[in-house]
C-alpha cells in the first residue's frame, strides 16, 4: 500500500468572489500514518462561559449529594445524558463582586474576580475568557466571541458610582477595555461567515445580500472530488448546517427590535427562544470550524426585562427574581432556570455529535454554566454553584459534585480551568489555590 504524507492544511477555506468559509476538521487534514496528537490538527481545547443572571433557587439547583455519582438536582435534570462529563462545584464565593451597586458590577466581575475601582471609567480585571483567548485563541480567526440575547438590561445595570461598564458585559480584554456583547444573531453570523468590517459595510451587504455559500460552492465542488467518502459526508453535513443558520439569521433580522425603545417591563420580546437557540447554534458551528475556541454568552441581560411567555411565565425575569420567598414565584423561577439548562443541554448534544480528532467537540471542551449571584432576592455572591461540562481533552474528571469549604474563592475554579486548558498562570483574581479534584 502506498501512503502519502500530503494533506490539507487545517486552516483550509472554501473561497469565492467576496466570501470565504472555514472548514471543519477532515480526515484529509491528517497526514497518513501519523498520530493525530503529533499534527497541527490535534484537538485544541474550547472554552465557553454561559452566564445566567439573578442567581438560582438553590434548594432546587444544588445537588443534594456530593462526590462521584451524585444525585442531579431538579433544575440540572436535562444534563443527565452528560453526567460523565459534568462537574458541579459548590461552596464558592466571589467577594470582589460584593458592593452596594448590586447589579451594576455583578456581570463584569464574574469572570475576573477583581473588585472594580469606584469610577465611571472602567477599571477592573482581565476576565478568564480573555486570558484563555490570549493563549489558545490567537491562531484562530476570532480569538474570542462575546454574544448575548438582549442588547441591555434595565437601568439598575448602571450605577452612580461605577457607571455602566460592568453591568452589560461579562468580558474584559484589559482592566479598562470591556468587550461589547453582540445580541444580534445576524451580526454575529456575518462577523464569522460574511464580509464587512464597519456598520456601513455590513449595511451595504445586507441590502445586497447573497448567500456566502452560494459564492463558494464551485470551490466546494472541486474540493469534494478530492475527498474520501467519509470526508464528503462531514463536509456536506457541515455546509448544510451553515446554510440553515444563515437562513435563520436572515429571518431573525426581519423582526429585530434592537432599535425599538422598549418599555421598562415589557410583556415579552418576540422570538427570544429562537434568538437564544440560534446563538448557541452559531457558537457550535464556530467551534466546529475552529473559527474561535473561546465564547462568552450572556443568556439574559443583567436586570433582564425579558418575560418567558413561551413557557407560560408572563412576569419579567428581574422582578420575578425578587421573589421574597413567595413559593409561586420561586416555582416559576425554577421553571425558567430549568428551561435555560434544557436549551444548554441541547447545545451540548450538538457538540457531542460533532467529530473532533479522536473524540467529539464536547470531549475537547471546557464549558461553564452559572451565575455571579446566589439568590436574586438577596443579591448575594455566596454560595455560588457553577457547573463545568466537557472533557477538556481528557483533563477534566467529570461525574462529580465537589463541595468546597464555604466561601472558597470562585477565582480558584477559574485558575483550575485555565490549567486544565493548558494555560499556565501563577494566580488569577483573588485565587488562593487550584481545586485539585476538578
Amino acid at each position: 500500500m502506498y501512503i502519502t504524507k500530503k494533506h490539507l492544511p487545517r486552516r483550509t477555506f472554501l473561497r469565492g468572489i467576496g466570501a470565504a468559509v472555514a472548514l471543519p476538521l477532515l480526515d484529509a487534514m491528517v497526514p497518513a500514518a501519523t498520530a493525530l496528537a503529533q499534527t497541527a490538527a490535534r484537538p485544541k481545547p474550547r472554552m465557553g462561559f454561559f452566564y445566567l443572571p439573578h442567581g438560582f433557587i438553590n434548594d432546587r439547583w444544588v445537588p443534594p449529594t456530593d462526590g462521584p455519582g451524585f444525585t442531579l438536582s431538579p433544575i440540572m435534570e436535562p444534563l443527565a445524558p452528560f453526567r460523565s462529563q459534568l462537574t458541579v462545584v459548590s461552596g464558592l464565593g466571589n467577594k470582589p463582586a460584593e458592593s452596594s451597586a448590586v447589579h451594576a458590577i455583578t456581570p463584569g466581575t464574574w469572570l475576573s474576580c477583581v473588585a472594580p475601582r469606584k469610577s465611571h471609567t472602567a477599571y477592573g480585571g482581565v476576565t478568564v475568557d480573555q486570558v484563555a483567548a490570549a493563549r489558545i485563541g490567537q491562531d484562530t480567526p476570532f480569538p474570542s466571541i462575546e454574544v448575548a440575547t438582549e442588547p441591555r438590561g434595565g437601568s439598575a445595570a448602571c450605577d452612580g458610582t461605577y457607571g455602566c461598564s460592568f453591568g452589560n458585559t461579562i468580558s474584559f480584554r484589559t482592566p479598562t477595555v470591556p468587550l461589547p456583547m453582540e445580541s444580534n444573531p445576524q451580526q454575529v453570523f456575518r462577523r464569522l461567515f460574511g464580509q464587512g468590517s464597519t456598520p456601513e459595510e455590513r449595511d451595504s451587504i445586507k441590502r445586497n445580500f447573497r448567500s456566502v455559500l452560494d459564492m463558494v460552492m464551485e470551490d466546494a465542488a472541486d474540493l469534494e472530488r478530492t475527498l474520501g467518502a467519509a470526508d464528503r459526508v462531514v463536509l456536506d453535513t457541515y455546509l448544510d448546517s451553515v446554510r440553515e443558520i444563515e437562513r435563520r439569521a436572515e429571518a431573525t433580522a426581519q423582526s429585530d427590535l434592537n432599535d425599538v425603545e422598549l418599555p421598562e417591563f415589557p410583556s415579552g420580546v418576540p422570538d427570544f427562544d429562537a434568538r437564544l437557540r440560534l446563538m448557541f447554534d452559531i457558537i457550535a458551528i464556530a467551534y466546529q470550524a475552529d473559527l474561535t475556541r473561546i465564547a462568552s454568552f450572556m443568556m439574559a441581560a443583567e436586570v433582564s426585562n425579558q418575560a418567558y411567555t413561551h413557557i407560560g411565565i408572563t412576569e419579567a425575569f428581574h422582578p420575578l427574581s425578587h421573589h421574597n420567598n413567595d413559593r409561586q414565584k420561586m416555582d416559576q423561577l425554577v421553571r425558567l432556570e430549568h428551561y435555560h439548562v434544557q436549551v444548554f443541554a441541547e447545545f451540548l448534544a450538538k457538540l457531542a455529535a460533532i467529530p473532533d480528532g479522536d473524540g467529539s467537540v464536547l470531549d475537547n471542551s471546557i464549558l461553564v454554566f452559572g451565575s455571579n449571584m446566589s439568590d436574586g432576592a438577596r443579591h448575594n455572591h455566596f454560595p455560588l454553584t457553577p457547573i463545568v461540562v466537557g472533557g477538556g481533552c481528557g483533563a477534566i474528571k467529570g461525574n462529580q459534585h465537589i463541595r468546597c469549604p464555604d466561601r472558597t474563592p470562585l477565582a480558584n475554579l477559574w485558575l483550575t480551568l485555565l490549567e486544565r486548558a493548558g494555560v499556565e498562570v501563577e494566580s488569577f483574581g483573588d485565587s488562593t489555590e487550584e481545586i485539585s479534584a476538578v
